[in-house]
């Protein structure tokens, strides 16, 4: 069930990641009907594929099929985040909602339209999962409750991101320039998500609380219990809550807030009906473990690292991309837009970072904490018996296999063998919290590390360095596409120029005023560059005027009227130069003082003669 985290996460990768072609590759009346066509495909194959499950449970029971139903349900989930990106990429269905008014005045507000149509998906699939999930777990939860439940049960992962983009919006309509000045800069950017979803954690339980319609565990014995628990390890709370996921009758407990004020201890109405009072201590004493050993603190951390991770990795994959040459022939063979390909397969790569990062090293941190919170309980209440017993009556009321493990949870056989391991050799406790304590600081020494690495590529000179390199690996690929887009040629100009290459930088501004005769910045660079290069070998003042007459007649603004200023000083024009730098300050440029030097240059010359 966590599993939906990851498929919920990739889709919101997918879903801003997109970059809207120039042209899209249908029509928007044939791009919805392949929609309903491709959802018609996604919910036939969704039935037959619990169909068929059912008919295996019929015929060999429940033994063995728990795996099954698993696979099944993945398999389906990530058919729908494919059907999903089908949808955005292939059908760009983002760009035709855009064209309705409201949804193109708020960001925020199309994005959930996406979401829930990724949610539909998701709920087709729990509805067809229902009939196999009562066979298999024993349920008697009826399939509307049991839809619900899922939605519910994954509104945390996007109570975040749904805040965060809300707050966005609001930023940018308010007409203060700082916080956009800020959002504006990767390195903003990151330090407004971080400490942003930082206080959000801190407030998020009591959303959450309701959002899953908690309710306080009534007065009685069992709550007195868990409060004599939890004042014995002086653990505060805000509230004991009844947890009504799965209408109730999920066998589990969960505890949620960083801070007391906050912090809420859930229960379920199965789990306390089945469990006896050795049992619910050692429950809670193990929810209790994860705040006295800063689990939830830990995967605050482990969440704004998946931002940094984010902030760091993203271009260094555009940049493998680009240096690999892989998008180039798809797009060519494909007749699809570079930046398309460029797009999809960066989506694509940082689809396995999201795996990577929350299936494996995520979920490595999950098990380890698990563990290390049953040992807290094992130590606190000197014992590991009701636990065990616990643990036990959980695997066989829920119909989980004992041996079946999960990528956040070690098996129930694996949990209780490594406890009775400690009851015979307390030492096993120490390594475990040492194995936790290392891997911990490795990580956050990694995190680090990306952090910095990040910062490079994004705002220091190797970034640049690499965004100057792989552009120009880009645009002359493009041109080899493409040889007569004066654009481009104007862009691997402007490149050329920038790294000292003033010989290539004079073929593509040549090449580009060939093509397009009109465009006043390529006239007006070149002009620059015969007027004033490094290189005097390839100075022409001549040129230089002409080309700038040119680009003046056709775009008389300041930095235009600067190149024709000084390609007339450096023919022996000073009083003519003088003329245009002046024509040029009555514009009011934003650097008048690099103007305001320019004319006493001319002015000095003009005297001086």
């Amino acid at each position: 069930m966590y599993g939906g985290f990851i498929y919920f996460i990739l889709v919101l990768l997918i879903y801003s990641t997109y970059l809207p072609p120039q042209e899209t590759y249908f029509h928007s009346t044939e791009s919805i009907l392949l929609f309903f066509v491709l959802l018609w495909v996604f919910a036939a194959t969704t039935k037959a594929a619990f169909a068929r499950l059912s008919k295996k449970i019929t015929l060999q029971g429940s033994h063995g099929l728990h795996g099954h139903f698993d696979r099944t349900f993945n398999r389906q989930a990530i058919m729908a985040v494919v059907l999903f990106a089908v949808d955005i990429y292939v059908l760009n269905l983002k760009l035709l909602v855009l064209d309705i008014p409201l949804l193109s005045a708020s960001p925020t507000l199309t994005a959930v339209l996406f979401v829930a149509l990724f949610i539909g998906h998701l709920a087709m699939i729990w509805a067809n999962a229902h009939g196999p999930y009562q066979r298999l777990f024993g349920s008697r939860i009826s399939r509307w409750s049991y839809v619900r439940s899922n939605i519910a049960f994954h509104f945390p992962v996007i109570l975040p991101w749904l805040v965060i983009s809300g707050v966005t919006d609001i930023i940018y309509l308010l007409p203060f320039e700082m916080p956009k000045r800020l959002l504006a800069r990767p390195e903003g950017q990151v330090i407004f998500f971080s400490c942003f979803l930082g206080l959000l954690v801190l407030v998020a339980p009591s959303l959450i609380r309701f959002f899953w319609q908690c309710r306080p565990l009534e007065p009685g014995l069992k709550r007195s219990q868990v409060e004599s628990l939890c004042r014995k390890t002086a653990m505060g709370y805000r509230d004991i809550l009844k947890w009504p996921i799965f209408e109730g009758r999920l066998l589990t407990a969960g505890v949620m807030g960083l801070i007391k004020r906050f912090r809420y201890i859930l229960v379920t109405d199965s789990l306390l009906q089945i469990l006896n009072e050795e049992e619910i201590d050692a429950v809670v004493a193990h929810e209790i473990g994860h705040i006295k050993k800063k689990h939830l603190s830990f995967y605050l951390v482990f969440f704004i690292g998946f931002v940094v991770l984010s902030y760091s990795v993203y271009d260094l994959i555009f940049y493998g991309i680009l240096y690999g040459n892989l998008a180039f022939p798809i797009a060519k063979g494909f007749k699809v837009e570079l930046s398309t390909w460029m797009a999809i397969l960066s989506t694509v790569a940082m689809a396995f970072v999201v795996l990577i990062y929350f299936r494996f090293v995520f979920g490595f941190f999950m098990r380890n904490c698990e563990r290390q919170a049953d040992v807290f309980a094992f130590e606190l209440l000197g014992n590991s018996h009701g636990l065990i017993s616990s643990l036990e009556k959980i695997a066989v009321y829920s119909g989980h296999s004992h041996d079946r493990p999960s990528w956040h949870h070690f098996s129930i056989r694996q949990r209780i063998d490594f406890l009775k391991m400690c009851e015979a050799d307390r030492r096993w406790v120490s390594r475990h919290d040492k194995k936790l304590r290392r891997s911990m600081a490795v990580f956050v020494v990694g995190l680090l590390g990306l952090g910095g690495l990040g910062y490079s590529i994004n705002v220091g000179e190797m970034g640049k360095t690499l965004s100057t390199h792989f552009l120009q690996q880009v645009l002359v690929a493009e041109i080899e596409n493409n040889p007569t887009n004066p654009s481009l040629h104007y862009m691997l100009g402007t490149i050329h120029y920038q790294n000292g290459a003033f010989e290539k930088a004079i073929a593509d501004y040549q090449k580009t005023i060939i093509l397009a005769p009109d465009n006043s910045e390529a006239l007006n660079n070149l002009a620059w560059i015969y007027a004033t290069c490094e290189v005097r070998e390839l100075r022409s003042p001549v040129q230089a005027l002409a080309y700038a007459k040119m680009a003046a007649a056709l775009k008389p603004e300041p930095h235009v009227l600067d190149t024709l200023a000084e390609s007339l000083y450096v023919n022996g024009f000073y009083d003519k130069a003088v003329a245009a730098i002046k024509e040029a300050l009555v514009q009011g440029p934003e650097d008048r003082a690099y103007y305001e030097g320019q004319l006493r240059k001319f002015m000095e010359a003009a005297g001086g003669r």
